[in-house]
C-alpha cells in the first residue's frame, strides 16, 4: 500500500513538472542561487555594482530608459566599461523610451564603442506591428549573474522624497548559476529580433561548463509575441494550486478563462489572493480593473488595493513552494503581444520569503469587500465591513454637496482606520467615459468636421503606404523565388 503511494505520489509529481514544462515551454534548470530585491534603489544599486566589476560583456534590455540621473548613472557607466575593453549591448523599446530619451542620449556610449539598439519603432509594411512592445527589465553581466525584474530606468521609481511621495513598490531576482545562460539566450533573440545576430567575439563565448551556484531549481520564460507561454502557465498554476495562490500585479485586466481558473480555485478552497494599485500611472487601465473586482470577490478572491504611490510588481506565490517573478502582468498585451522576461521558481525557500513580502504588503493595502444588498433581488454591492454613517437624505445646492462630501471624507476615514474600504460603483464610470467621449467625438464632428477628417486622412494613408510596401515586398520576394527557381532547372 505504501509502496503504491510513493508511487503515485512520483508519478504525480512527473506529471506536474511535464505539465508546467510544456505549458511554459521551459525546462527546470537545477542548482541556482536567487537573491529577492524589492523596490528600486536595491535594483540600482545591485545593477550598477555588477556592471562596475564586468570583465567580459554586458547585456542590458530594458522597456523605459530615462534620460535623468538614473538613466545617465547607467549609461556612464556603460561608457566605463566599453572604455575598459568590457562589450556592450544595449536594447530599449521605442514605445516604452518614446518621450524619456533620444537618439543623442546614447551618443556617449555609441561613440566609445558599445552598441544600442531600439525595438520595433514604426515602420512601412507593417501596419500594426508597433503594437508589440519589448517590456521586458533584463541585465546579464559576463553570463555569470542575471538580473530580471519589473524595474526600468527611471528616476520615477524613486519616488519624490522632497514632496513626501514614496518609491514605487517593486520587485525582481538576481540569479546565478545555469539559468543565466537562458538569461543570455533570451537576451541574444531580441536582438536577432532588430537586427544582425551578436556578432563572434571571444568577450561572448559561452562559459564552457555552468557552475552550481544553489539548490533552486528554476524555469526561465521568455516569451515573444503570440507564444502565450507566460498565459498557459499563469492558468497551470491556478488549476494545479491546492492552498494558496497570492497573486501581486501593476495592470491587471482579467480575460474570462483566467478569471475562471481563478473563481474555479478559490470555490474549491484555494486561498486566492490579489494585491493590486489603489493609485495608478495608468487611470484608464486602474479603471479597466477595478470594473472587474466583481466577479472576482463574488468568487471568493479576496482583492486589495495598495495605499502607497505605485505598485508595479509583477509576482506569484503558490502554496509555499512555487513562486513567479518578472515583467509580465496578468493582461492580454503581456501575455501575447509582447516581449517579456519571467522566473518560475520551484523552492520552498525562495517561496516562503516571497510569501513573507506580499503579507508585509497587505499591510499597508486596503482590502475590497463584498457585501450583500438587502433586497429580493439577490445582487451584490462591494463595499467595506466597517461601519458607516447613514445615507444622507438628497438635498439641493451646496449643502447637498456638502453632506455628499462628508460622506466621502468618512468613508476615507473609515477605510483608514479599518483597512477596508467602499469600493463603490464600477460599472457607471466606464459608461459615462464611453459617453462623455463619445459626444465630444460627435460635437467636434459637427462643428469642426475638418479635425476628425485630417486624421482620419493620414491614419487611412498609413494604412495604403503600408499595405502597398507589404504588396511589393511579397511580389519582388516571389519574384526572387521564381528567378532562383528556373535558374536551378535550366
Amino acid at each position: 500500500m505504501n509502496a503504491r503511494h510513493r508511487t503515485h505520489g512520483f508519478s504525480s509529481r512527473l506529471f506536474a513538472q511535464q505539465a508546467l514544462s510544456r505549458s511554459a515551454g521551459a525546462p527546470l534548470i537545477g542548482g541556482n542561487a536567487v537573491e529577492l530585491l524589492i523596490d528600486a534603489q536595491a535594483h540600482f544599486d545591485a545593477w550598477l555594482k555588477a556592471i562596475a566589476g564586468a570583465t567580459r560583456h554586458v547585456f542590458l534590455e530594458n522597456y523605459i530608459i530615462r534620460d535623468d540621473r538614473i538613466g545617465q548613472a547607467f549609461r556612464d557607466a556603460l561608457v566605463e566599461r566599453v572604455q575598459a575593453g568590457v562589450f556592450v549591448a544595449v536594447i530599449g523599446d521605442w514605445g516604452g523610451c518614446l518621450g524619456q530619451s533620444r537618439s543623442s542620449f546614447w551618443a556617449p556610449l555609441r561613440a566609445a564603442g558599445g552598441l544600442v539598439r531600439i525595438y520595433n519603432p514604426p515602420r512601412l509594411g507593417s501596419s500594426f506591428g508597433w503594437i508589440s512592445r519589448d517590456h521586458r527589465k533584463l541585465l546579464v553581466v559576463d553570463g555569470e549573474v542575471g538580473f530580471l525584474s519589473g524595474v526600468c530606468l527611471s528616476e520615477k521609481w524613486l519616488g519624490e522624497p522632497g514632496r513626501d511621495v514614496p518609491p514605487w513598490r517593486d520587485t525582481g531576482v538576481a540569479l546565478r548559476g545555469p539559468a543565466v545562460a537562458e538569461l543570455e539566450h533570451a537576451f541574444a533573440d531580441s536582438w536577432r529580433e532588430v537586427g544582425e545576430p551578436l556578432p563572434e567575439d571571444t568577450r561572448l563565448s559561452p562559459v564552457a561548463t555552468p557552475v552550481e551556484a544553489g539548490q533552486v531549481a528554476l524555469r526561465v520564460i521568455a516569451t515573444q509575441p503570440s507564444t502565450a507561454g507566460m498565459y498557459r502557465l499563469d492558468q497551470m498554476v491556478a488549476a494545479m494550486a491546492h492552498k494558496t495562490l497570492w497573486l501581486t500585479d501593476a495592470y491587471f485586466v482579467g480575460v474570462a478563462p483566467y478569471v475562471q481558473a481563478l473563481s474555479a480555485a478559490a470555490r474549491d478552497g484555494v486561498d486566492v489572493r490579489l494585491l493590486v494599485p489603489g493609485t495608478s500611472d495608468i487611470p484608464m487601465v486602474a479603471g479597466m480593473s477595478r470594473s472587474g473586482y466583481r466577479p472576482l470577490l463574488k468568487a471568493g478572491i479576496r482583492v486589495f488595493e495598495w495605499n502607497g504611490s505605485m505598485l508595479h510588481a509583477k509576482t506569484a506565490v503558490a502554496d509555499g513552494r512555487w513562486a513567479r517573478v518578472g515583467s509580465s502582468n496578468l493582461n492580454i498585451a503581456s501575455w501575447l503581444s509582447n516581449r517579456e522576461i519571467d522566473v518560475a521558481i520551484e523552492d520552498a525557500g525562495f517561496a516562503t520569503q516571497l510569501e513573507a513580502q506580499y503579507e508585509a504588503d497587505l499591510e499597508n493595502a486596503t482590502e475590497i469587500l463584498l457585501q450583500p444588498r438587502r433586497r429580493r433581488s439577490g445582487n451584490e454591492r462591494v463595499r467595506s465591513s466597517a461601519p458607516h454613517p447613514p445615507r444622507p437624505r438628497r438635498g439641493g445646492g451646496s449643502s447637498g454637496r456638502a453632506a455628499a462630501g462628508a460622506l466621502r471624507i468618512a468613508n476615507t476615514l473609515g477605510a483608514a482606520i479599518s483597512q477596508h474600504r467602499v469600493l463603490g460603483d464600477t460599472e457607471t464610470g466606464p459608461l459615462l467615459a464611453g459617453f462623455v467621449a463619445a459626444l465630444v467625438l460627435t460635437v467636434v464632428a459637427i462643428a469642426w468636421p475638418a479635425v476628425i477628417a485630417w486624421p482620419l486622412a493620414l491614419l487611412g494613408a498609413w494604412f495604403t503606404v503600408n499595405l502597398a510596401v507589404s504588396w511589393w515586398t511579397l511580389r519582388e520576394k516571389r519574384r526572387k523565388h521564381g528567378t532562383a527557381g528556373q535558374g536551378a532547372d535550366d
